[in-house]
C-alpha cells in the first residue's frame, strides 16, 4: 500500500504490486483530496473545503517502508507512508506530514535546534488475559504476542525499546526510541499498524482507543521531546536550574501551556478523549507543568543518574495530553509550534507542580500558572478559534476541514452513551 496517514490518525491509501513500487516513487499514486475529510467511523464530514473537486498525488517516501515478513501462512504487511501533494508535486498545505515538516524547519530556521521525539502507545490487547499489571506471568500469558511485536518493529525499523502488559485489564504499553523530527510522528503511525498485525495474526483484537470502558482504565499517547543542536547537546537541559530544565526549556514549555486549551483539539480530538483527562487517571488533568508528576499535562522526566555518562542525553519534556485518536503528524506539528511560540515569546519557565494537583486548594493551584484543560472536545475547538495566535498557524483548508471533520464525529455520537461511544471507538482506533 502507498499509505497516507491522514487528519484522523488513521492509515489509508492505495495498494499496488510490490514488484511496481519503484515505478511510484516518482509519480506515486492518484488521491482525492476529500479524502482527507473522512472521519474515523467512515462517513464524509460535510461541509468540506473540496467535494467533488480536485486531484491531488500520494507520493511515497521510500525511506519509511515497513516489510514485516513473519507468518509462512499471510502475505507481508507492506506499505511505504507518503506526502499528499498537488499533481505538479508542489506541497499541499492540507497534508499532515508537510505541515509537520514545516514546522520542523521553522524551528531550525529560528533557533538552529533539531527536534527529537518519541511516542509511547498505550493499548488493549483482547482475548483470555493472565497475570497481573506489570507481571511476567501476564507477558508470557500472552506469547508470542510481545516476541513477535519486537521483532516486527525491529523489521519495520521502528526501533523498538520495550513493551510491557500495563496496568488495566489487557492494557500493553510499547515504546520506540527517539528519531528525528517527521520521523517520530512516521514511527507513532507504524507502530499502530505492526501492533495490529501482529494482534490480528494471534486470533485476538487490538484496540489504541483513549477509553474502551468508560468504567476501565485509559490509553494515552506520551510523546518525549528534546531540542538538539549541532554538536548533540540538549537545549533543554541546564542542570543549574530548577528541574534542570534551561531558560530556553522553560520557554518552550510555558509555550505548551499557554496555548494548552487549543493544542488539546489536536492532541485528544475524540468525542470520548476528555472521559480520561480527569484528575487521578494520571493523565493529563491538570494544565501545569510537573517535576515528576504524572497529573501535569507537561512533565519533566527523571533521569537515571545510576546510569551515569552525560545526563543532558536522557533528559526531556513529556505532553502527556495526548491519544491515538490524534493525527501524530499534525499533533506533533502543533506542540512543536507552540514550544517555538513560547521560545519567540521569550516566555519565563512555569513553577514547578511536585504534588497532587487535587489536593491544593484553587489559590494555591493558581500560583503554579496552571492553565485550564477543556471539558470536552467541543469546548477544545472553541479553544482554537479564541486562540489568534494558534489558529494562525493553520492554512485555512486544513482548519476548514480538520473542524468539519471534527464536528462530523461528535455528530456521530452526540445520541450515545458514555458506553456507546467508547465501544464505537475501541472498533476504529
Amino acid at each position: 500500500m502507498i499509505a497516507y496517514c491522514d487528519l484522523a490518525g488513521l492509515v489509508r491509501g492505495r495498494s499496488v504490486p510490490a514488484a511496481t513500487l519503484d515505478d511510484r516513487l516518482q509519480a506515486g499514486v492518484g488521491w482525492v483530496p476529500a479524502n482527507q475529510a473522512i472521519c474515523c467511523f467512515g462517513p464524509l464530514a460535510e461541509p468540506n473545503p473540496w467535494g467533488s473537486v480536485g486531484d491531488r498525488r500520494l507520493i511515497p517516501d521510500i525511506a519509511t517502508r515497513v516489510h514485516v515478513d513473519l507468518w509462512e501462512d499471510a502475505t507481508p504487511l507492506d506499505f511505504v507512508l507518503s506526502d499528499a501533494t498537488h499533481t505538479d508535486g508542489a506541497p499541499w498545505d492540507a497534508c499532515p506530514r508537510t505541515f509537520l515538516r514545516q514546522a520542523v524547519d521553522e524551528l531550525r530556521t529560528e533557533t538552529g535546534l533539531r527536534l527529537m521525539a518519541s511516542f509511547e502507545h498505550e493499548f488493549v490487547l483482547g482475548g483470555d488475559v493472565g497475570g497481573g499489571p506489570f507481571t511476567l506471568a501476564a507477558q508470557r500469558a500472552a506469547e508470542p504476542f510481545a516476541g513477535q511485536v519486537v521483532a516486527a518493529l525491529r523489521a519495520a525499523g521502528a526501533d523498538p525499546e520495550m513493551i510491557l502488559p500495563e496496568y488495566g485489564t489487557g492494557q500493553w504499553e510499547v515504546l520506540v526510541r527517539p528519531a528525528e523530527g517527521v520521523a517520530a510522528a512516521d514511527r507513532a503511525a507504524i507502530v499502530k499498524e505492526v501492533v495490529r498485525e501482529v494482534a490480528r495474526r494471534n486470533g485476538r483484537p487490538s484496540t489504541f482507543s483513549p477509553l474502551p470502558d468508560p468504567d476501565g482504565i485509559g490509553n494515552g499517547v506520551h510523546v518525549h521531546l528534546s531540542l538538539l543542536d549541532d554538536d548533540g547537546r540538549n537545549a533543554l537541559y541546564d542542570a543549574d536550574r530548577p528541574g534542570a530544565l534551561s531558560e530556553l526549556g522553560g520557554a518552550f514549555a510555558a509555550g505548551l501551556l499557554r496555548h494548552l486549551p487549543a493544542l488539546m483539539a489536536f492532541t485528544a480530538p475524540s468525542g470520548i478523549s476528555y472521559l480520561r483527562l480527569t484528575p487521578h487517571h494520571w493523565s493529563a488533568g491538570t494544565g501545569a507543568l510537573g517535576y515528576r508528576n504524572r497529573e501535569c499535562a507537561v512533565r519533566i522526566c527523571p533521569v537515571a543518574e545510576v546510569a551515569g555518562g552525560d545526563l543532558s542525553r536522557q533528559f526531556n519534556l513529556e505532553y502527556r495530553g495526548m491519544d491515538a485518536t490524534a493525527s501524530p503528524h499534525l499533533g506533533l506539528a502543533m506542540l512543536l509550534r507552540a514550544g517555538v511560540a513560547g521560545i519567540r515569546a521569550g516566555l519565563d519557565a512555569p513553577k514547578l507542580l511536585d504534588r497532587d494537583p487535587s489536593e491544593l486548594p484553587p489559590e494555591e493551584l493558581a500560583a503554579f500558572g496552571a492553565a485550564p484543560v477543556p471539558a470536552d472536545l467541543d469546548g477544545a475547538l472553541k479553544a482554537v478559534e479564541a486562540d489568534a495566535v494558534l489558529r494562525g498557524w493553520l492554512p485555512d483548508e486544513l482548519w476548514d476541514c480538520y473542524h468539519s471533520l471534527k464536528r462530523a464525529e461528535l455528530a456521530e455520537v452526540a445520541d450515545c452513551t458514555a458506553a456507546e461511544a467508547c465501544a464505537r471507538y475501541a472498533l476504529v482506533v
